[in-house]
């Protein structure tokens, strides 16, 4: 590790939020201590990227990067419902068009060994085979960590900030008990991956499908990743899919009747990898900083992942607490008003994509409503591609409560 036991700033785990904000604030000639656990990346699932990353990657200079990859280039999402009806592929440069419509379908063992590396291009220390400990308080104030090294040797380390990037267990988390579930998006997936099954060509050849199961209890994702293999993975709520089944095999293949055009497009491949299973879906933290800390990614909150939303968010929180954490050392002010003063402004983004995903499972169909709104598509496409942090977005929401109350009150007088 670094010869000195202090740095501006120290980033606890190594994902897609830490990289993401270890790069920008090291960017701006702050000496950044990166700690991640592993070694090397482990297996993540989150493989679908959604177009607003653009944005964060250019900022990060990883476009270069990822237009030389062999990553799936990813143009469109397509919807099926539960009767089995393909929608007409939705194209995000209809809407935008440009660079920034076309995104990727990614590995995560891969994704993140990119970003990690485009950390040390840019002057982030990253120090793999650590683990955190423990996080050093002086007070109420964040001033440092605990650490243990690969060899087993313990070390303080300090900092004027500490961003905790460290996912789902993150101490500062438990610490302060600011996990609150979503009681209201209680969902489980189960999941697995084949080769040899079938994929669309041309443009369409990396769209994400989101397939609805007949008996409207849940959904498969199916995308194509490179090596002629396919992510597919049901989602539906924790008690369907855990409670009184039997083993994640079974429960899987059962589901599959479910979506006669999953079982059909797999049907001419063969499974390649065990199946997977999370039961820890939507949750948010109570604040997003403290006293010199503050929380990114999967630390700071999840969201189901039904418009691929994840990496984006923890993009995003990664960029917005660097540029706060910048502003504040460069004020030398590092309060939790000024650590957390982009949080606001996230979570009303992370609300309108909930939102969304909220009205999906409520069976609202978005066809009726565009053609009864065809001023709002635009929006709604904002929405779907992670545009999200934008106020005037709000006007979608309250035409859709409008929508639902009149079809409300149109079957209660009949």
């Amino acid at each position: 590790m670094n010869s000195t036991n202090h740095s501006d700033v120290i980033i606890i785990g190594g994902g897609p939020g830490g990289a993401t904000a270890s790069t920008l604030i090291a960017q701006r000639g702050f000496s950044v201590t990166l700690l991640e656990r592993e070694l090397t990346p482990q297996y993540r699932v989150g493989e679908s990227l959604i177009p607003e990353t653009y944005w964060t990657f250019k900022r990060l200079k990883m476009l270069e990067k990822l237009k030389s990859s062999h990553f799936v280039k990813k143009n469109g999402v397509q919807f099926v419902n539960s009767s089995g009806q393909l929608s007409a592929p939705f194209y995000f440069y209809e809407h935008k068009p440009g660079e920034c419509s076309q995104t990727w379908q990614i590995r995560r063992i891969e994704f993140d060994s990119m970003m990690l590396q485009n950390a040390r291009e840019q002057g982030v220390a990253v120090n793999q085979g650590v683990r955190v400990l423990d996080v050093l308080f002086n007070d109420d104030r964040a001033v440092g960590v605990l650490v243990k090294d690969a060899d087993g040797n313990r070390k303080k380390l300090f900092a004027d900030v500490i961003v905790d990037a460290s996912g789902q267990s993150s101490m500062i988390i438990n610490k302060f008990k600011l996990r609150a579930p979503d009681p209201s998006l209680n969902k489980g997936a189960i999941w697995t991956y084949y080769e040899g099954a079938f994929r669309d060509e041309g443009k369409n050849e990396g769209a994400t499908i989101v397939l609805s199961l007949k008996n409207s209890k849940g959904w498969f994702w199916y995308i194509p990743l490179h090596d002629d293999s396919v992510s597919v993975g049901v989602v539906a709520d924790f008690d369907y899919l855990f409670k009184g089944r039997q083993d994640h095999e079974t429960t899987f293949h059962e589901e599959l009747q479910n979506c006669p055009v999953v079982k059909k497009r797999i049907s001419t491949g063969k499974q390649v990898a065990a199946m997977k299973a999370t039961k820890d879906f939507t949750y948010r933290t109570k604040q997003a900083a403290g006293n010199g800390w503050v929380l990114v990614g999967d630390a700071l909150g999840f969201l189901d992942p039904l418009y691929s939303s994840g990496i984006l968010l923890a993009l995003k929180s990664g960029e917005l607490a660097a540029d706060a954490i910048v502003d504040g050392l460069n004020r030398n002010d590092t309060s939790e008003e000024q650590l957390g003063v982009w949080a606001k402004e996230y979570f009303e983004g992370m609300d309108r994509m909930r939102r969304l995903v909220v009205e999906f499972y409520n069976g609202f169909n978005f066809g009726d409503f565009v053609r009864r709104f065809p001023h709002h598509k635009g929006n709604i496409t904002d929405l779907l591609i992670g545009d999200l942090f934008k106020a005037d977005l709000d006007q979608v929401f309250l035409d859709i409560d409008q929508m639902k109350s009149e079809e409300k009150s149109t079957a209660n007088k009949h």
